[in-house]
């Protein structure tokens, strides 16, 4: 196979170039024009070998339809649509050729889902091979998503399952788990982590609900780093609290023959990189929005005055639980 040593930086490019419009490529920088009365959203992401994925569970498509998605689903959570992204490779000089084309091609799959082309970015020689995304958005000021925006009695929505993706990992690490699993059960959670969907589907709903000019802000973010995290960022940039119900959390159906019930709802929480949207808005607001999307949408909790997120359930025999971020995945923690 042909390294990327053997053909240099210029041959790479030219390899590379054919994934990007022939109008937009070949200046120093890429012109890209948004809309009258739009903010432009700007967002970075960075995947590094071995930490953000691996030749055991991800493929180079994969890794790069799940790079092209992270950066998309930040976009939807700030409320805006993609203009394009920019992609910084860092890269070793024994990497096949083959293995950067293909990583592209995943890449590429995601975004003409979403119209999005890649406008341009940057090669340079790695000892860790590194994606770095920049992906540009556009949103009217009016309808900009913000962490900071929660008010007490605002009703929490999650838009889909959480803990698909942290159980898709965990069967491709560990093959011989999951026999209570079907074969479509297997394939789903594993697709799950391999190929997440940016919820940019949600953003043409929430104009529907909402009057224009919008009165009320939208509190929220996506659940890359877990849905505790979100909830808790949320809370912290906006100065309140949150009581969850357990028992509303839409968990994979999988789970129900596979997992404790302990174990789904820590999945859940801490599992990470699913890639739904957390909203906080008005409760009725919020049952408009339910009906619009799929069942596994729901309303999972209530913003409080009081400075803590509290886990609640049903079974008042299980004790309250207050959630921290210490407790999900953190870079550079012990």
């Amino acid at each position: 196979m042909t390294k990327i040593q053997n053909i240099g930086e210029q041959g790479l490019l030219e390899k590379l170039q054919r994934f990007c419009p022939s109008e937009i490529i070949g200046d120093d920088a890429a012109v890209l024009v948004t809309d009258p009365e739009q903010s432009l959203v700007v967002t970075t992401d960075m995947l590094v070998d071995g930490v953000h994925f691996s030749h055991v569970t991800t493929s180079p498509e994969d890794a790069g339809w799940r790079a092209a998605a992270a950066n998309l689903s930040d976009l939807a959570a700030m409320g805006a649509y993609p203009l394009g992204i920019t992609v910084g490779l860092g890269l070793p000089g024994d990497v096949n050729v083959s293995w950067v084309e293909s990583l592209y091609q995943g890449m590429t799959e995601c975004l003409q889902q979403y119209n999005t082309p890649i406008v341009g970015g940057d090669v340079v020689r790695s000892p860790v091979t590194t994606v770095s995304i920049t992906a540009f958005g556009q949103v009217h000021p009016q309808k900009i998503i913000r962490r900071s925006a929660a008010k007490v009695g605002d009703a929490i929505v999650v838009t889909g399952v959480h803990g698909a993706s942290h159980a898709g990992l965990q069967l491709l690490l560990n093959p011989e788990i999951g026999q209570n699993l079907t074969p479509a059960q297997k394939t789903a959670l594993i697709t799950a982590h391999q190929r997440p969907q940016p919820r940019l589907d949600v953003l043409p709903l929430l104009s529907t609900i909402f009057t224009f000019p919008r009165q009320i802000p939208i509190a929220g973010m996506d659940s890359s780093d877990g849905l505790a995290d979100a909830v808790l960022q949320i809370c912290r940039a906006s100065g309140v609290g949150a009581v969850l119900d357990g028992e509303q959390i839409p968990l994979p159906p999988a789970f129900a023959n596979w997992l404790t019930p302990e174990q789904a709802l820590e999945y859940a929480l801490y599992g990470g990189e699913d890639f739904e949207l957390v909203l906080c808005l008005p409760p009725a607001l919020a049952k408009n929005l339910i009906q619009m999307l799929d069942n596994n949408t729901a309303i999972i909790g209530t913003i409080t005055s009081h400075p803590q997120v509290i886990l609640k359930h049903q079974d008042e025999k299980i004790p309250d639980r207050v959630l921290t971020l210490s407790q999900g995945f953190q870079h550079f923690s012990q």
